[in-house]
């Protein structure tokens, strides 16, 4: 994020404070419960915006070194990611040529060969198919054709993009489409893995999105939490065709005042949050980040799994290894135990079907853009803005 961004945001910031405001959407939205408990709705999701559309696996510093791999089967596809020997990230069907086995079942490492346990096959981290035990009784057949099947995979401003079809593409441009500046400046692609966890809970997965979209809720259900830190009901926003950008309001913004605007920084009074359509939000700290990957359970709308990476500075780490080591420990005590526990509350609710909708506020602006988003991808009608009170 460039300087002169920061200077505005955190400028934005204080002026809500000051007068009083927070970010508005200019009216209400009211969305169907069904939104959250549909499962055609949830199939149509799970093909257009997991099978359909290119999977975050990870970051940068998930493979931090040439043949070291990465595993995942978040969408229903195996994928194995490898960083090959000359330092480029590549993507594969995690699926031997010979019967199908998966061939690599740790979740990272590192290693330059793969091979099946079922019978031995061998392959480099390029994909190729280097060894065949016995081949003399297997039988002819061209192996130069036969490496692992290869999907297409881009790694750039540190996110490893990995298209669940072999004959997909890959537009950067539109993954990161009004966020590519910001990213650019906060390098991330040098940051080290610090660890990861999982939420499986019982909630659908737009519902945990839902926790990341307001601060409406910090002086309330975090009142012994985040709101010892943050300031409530203030929010800087900006929103694109698909992605979108909010900075919370630190309440050590208040220190800056009087201090000259060439010496502040972003960290000092603001905590920036990235949503990257459809299911990526990153947190923003100073020189560490969070990346929270949301998946549905394409046969239950009631359950979602929160995949949750942690990363940072390498000279973050370096000067502080304990802190880093528990780095996860504070997210997990408010977004699991509080956010998504009230959220599974919200989706007992909405399972009764006594109540038709949930309101979207004026000053939950990022709840309106993201179902909206959803909405127009899934051809739906778009929820309708109410400036006065609806009927």
């Amino acid at each position: 994020m460039r300087q002169e961004v920061q200077i505005e945001i955190l400028r934005e910031l204080m002026g809500q404070l000051d007068a009083g405001v927070n970010a508005d959407a200019g009216g209400i939205r009211m969305c169907p419960t069904d939104t959250y408990t549909s499962q055609d709705l949830l199939n149509k999701e799970w093909g257009t915006f997991f099978l359909g559309h290119p999977q975050v696996i990870g970051l940068s510093g998930d493979l931090p070194e040439p043949n070291s791999f990465i595993t995942c089967d978040d969408v229903g596809v195996p994928v194995l990611g490898t960083r090959d020997a000359s330092g480029k990230f590549r993507a594969f069907l995690n699926s031997c040529r010979h019967r199908g086995s998966m061939v690599v079942h740790e979740r990272r490492g590192t290693s330059s060969k793969f091979s099946c346990m079922f019978h031995g096959w061998t392959y480099d981290s390029t994909g190729s198919l280097v060894g065949i035990p016995m081949r003399e009784h297997f039988g002819e057949f061209d192996s130069t054709c036969r490496g692992l099947i290869e999907l297409p995979a881009m790694e750039k401003h540190g996110f490893l993009w990995v298209s669940m079809d072999p004959e997909g593409t890959i537009d950067a441009d539109g993954l990161f489409e009004g966020l590519d500046d910001d990213l650019t400046h906060w390098r991330w692609d040098q940051y080290t893995f610090i660890g990861e966890q999982s939420f499986d809970m019982r909630l659908n997965w737009k519902l945990a999105t839902d926790t990341f979209g307001e601060t409406y809720h910090f002086k309330r259900l975090h009142r012994n939490t985040l709101a010892n830190s943050f300031h409530g009901d203030v929010l800087s926003y900006r929103s694109y065709e698909r992605n979108h950008r909010m900075v919370l309001c630190l309440k050590s913004i208040d220190q800056l005042r009087g201090q000259p605007e060439s010496n502040w920084h972003i960290h000092h009074g603001g905590f920036p949050v990235y949503f990257l359509y459809p299911n990526v939000v990153i947190n923003v700290s100073n020189r560490r980040i969070i990346v929270v990957r949301v998946y549905p359970d394409p046969k239950d709308p009631g359950r979602s799994i929160s995949r949750v990476g942690y990363y940072a500075d390498p000279e973050v780490i370096a000067d502080n290894p304990a802190a880093s080591e528990s780095f996860g420990d504070g997210f997990s005590a408010v977004v699991e135990k509080e956010d998504y526990a009230l959220a599974v509350t919200t989706q007992r609710a909405a399972e009764s079907g006594l109540q038709d909708y949930v309101i979207f506020g004026r000053n939950e602006p990022p709840l309106h853009h993201y179902h909206n988003t959803f909405r127009k991808a899934l051809g739906m009608e778009e929820l309708p803005l109410y400036t006065d009170a609806p009927t």
